[in-house]
């Protein structure tokens, strides 16, 4: 090992030896003064190596004691880069064995050029419940007030250049920090120049559909969010419904279909809460790459909640050859009016946009756009996100102690976002909603989500990020009588 008086940790070629015939090679470089901290290094280096090929499937790693030593790095360092490497699907770990590469196909690189989720309809009835567990909603009391109210005087006062026309892509200035945020915490790899700032997600979609060729067939997830199936009919567009596995969007049934577009929601998929392991990441990423007018959507909705490892980082940032489409929204975050969400297209797809005549100024307020901008500019998204996390995350583990522990129900779906499934076989699905509705709570059932794909059995799906922490005791012992 090598200290660069640069603070600079350089690591070259060290070999692992376990027995005769296995030998591992680490070339890497970690740095005491970089902005990530020396676990996500580690995580870096080797996802990289395994997306790359470098290493094979099946291929096992060295251990977490050999590696610290040789690296002169703490064991719980290394420890927290294989939990992530092993909660992202790049690695398994096998008792008494180590850890080893998953079954991972890497790129191949291309020969071609490189409001959010809505509810069912509800009845009058549910509409007049006392609590209702909607995927909608956010927890508003929880909103910066005093720092929005601070930002916007000083927008509205120091900047009368706002009123005027601006970017129809967006305000650079929101844009760059975008990109800032973007690649820093969700790994999307962009220029402000690929970005455009929208009025929500169901007109950016719409945006895209205009972009994509018009024989695209867009593949959409099911189950899925119908907003989206409705936006692309609503062009003409034809639209097939992709059933999902356990890893997320089927390869398999992807490959069966003339899909042109497919749309997933990789890290914590609508509404079966699903987590896109790496491995699949990588097949539906060569899927893209095989035809010249194939293209991904990635709809990272939720992707800022995750409660046992850091968040998921996107599809956007290990795609190589300009297929995927990253679409983000503030609605989720900060609070469903606020219809501001965003697109990284493809430079490609980026040329097409601007082609587009009809589209001359962007649709989202200018003075909206800049208090945003100082928002993620001067770190205030950033840490409101880390402390929203930390609530919604012990949200979470109160709600499900609390229903988990109703006799007959089973929790799916919970490790990250604002909502999750779930089951309890003892009554169908109308029966659980008509009995909830009765003690005076509102849920709503997986099945209107479903449109080809059967839905599970007595299965319901449970938003908690409006709700109170006082109320969910009380709703459990509801739900509890309700459910006898």
């Amino acid at each position: 090992m090598i200290i660069a008086p640069s603070g600079v940790v350089e690591i070259l070629s060290f070999r692992f030896f376990y027995g005769v015939n296995f030998m591992f090679n680490v070339t890497i470089t970690l740095r005491d003064d970089h902005t990530l901290p020396l676990y996500e290094q580690l995580y870096r280096y080797f996802s990289g190596e395994i997306r790359s090929g470098k290493l094979k499937s099946g291929e096992r790693l060295p251990s977490k004691r050999a590696l610290s030593e040789h690296l002169g790095i703490s064991r719980s360092t290394v420890e927290a880069a294989f939990d992530l490497l092993s909660g992202e699907g790049y690695v398994v770990s096998r008792p008494r064995s180590g850890y080893f590469v998953s079954d991972f196909s890497p790129f191949e690189p291309s020969a071609h050029e490189p409001s959010r989720h809505e509810e069912p309809r509800v009845s009058a009835s549910s509409e007049k419940s006392e609590f209702d567990f909607s995927t909608a909603s956010v927890d508003v009391s929880l909103f910066p007030y005093s720092s929005w109210a601070k930002l916007n005087k000083e927008v509205v006062y120091s900047s009368p250049e706002l009123l005027q026309r601006g970017d129809r892509q967006g305000d650079f200035k929101l844009r760059a920090a975008l990109c800032d945020f973007l690649s820093q915490y969700r790994g999307v790899s962009c220029s402000p120049e690929d970005i455009i700032v929208g009025a929500g997600m169901e007109y950016l979609t719409g945006l895209i559909v205009r972009i994509l060729p018009e024989s695209s067939v867009f593949g959409i997830e099911d189950p899925g969010y119908s907003a989206i199936s409705d936006t692309v009919r609503s062009y003409g567009r034809e639209l097939r419904y992709i059933s999902l596995d356990v890893n997320g969007m089927s390869i398999a049934a992807l490959r069966k279909s003339d899909v042109t577009a497919a749309y997933v929601t990789p890290s914590h998929q609508f509404p079966m809460g699903i987590t896109m392991p790496a491995f699949r990441r990588s097949r539906l990423l060569n899927w893209a790459a095989e035809a010249e007018n194939r293209y991904i959507i990635e709809d990272d909705y939720d992707s800022e909640f995750r409660f046992f490892s850091r968040p998921i980082p996107s599809l956007q940032g290990m795609d190589v050859n300009g297929k995927v489409i990253y679409m983000g929204t503030f609605s989720r975050s900060l609070a469903p009016s606020i219809r501001m969400a965003y697109l990284v297209l493809p430079k490609k797809l980026m040329a097409k946009y601007r082609a587009l005549s009809d589209l001359r100024y962007s649709t989202v307020s200018r003075y909206e756009q800049a208090v945003i901008a100082e928002f993620l500019r001067r770190g205030i998204y950033s840490r409101y996100l880390r402390r929203v996390g930390n609530l919604y995350g012990k949200r979470r583990a109160a709600l499900v102690s609390a229903l988990g522990a109703i006799d007959g129900v089973r929790i799916s779906g919970a490790d990250g976002g604002i909502h999750f499934l779930l089951t309890n076989e003892r009554f169908s699905e109308p029966e659980l909603i008509e009995r909830a509705l009765e003690a005076g709570i509102s849920l709503r059932g997986l099945s209107p989500y479903c449109r080809l794909s059967p839905p599970l059995a007595s299965t319901l799906v449970v938003g908690y990020g409006g709700l109170d922490d006082s109320i969910i005791e009380k709703a459990a012992g509801l739900l509890t009588a309700a459910w006898k």
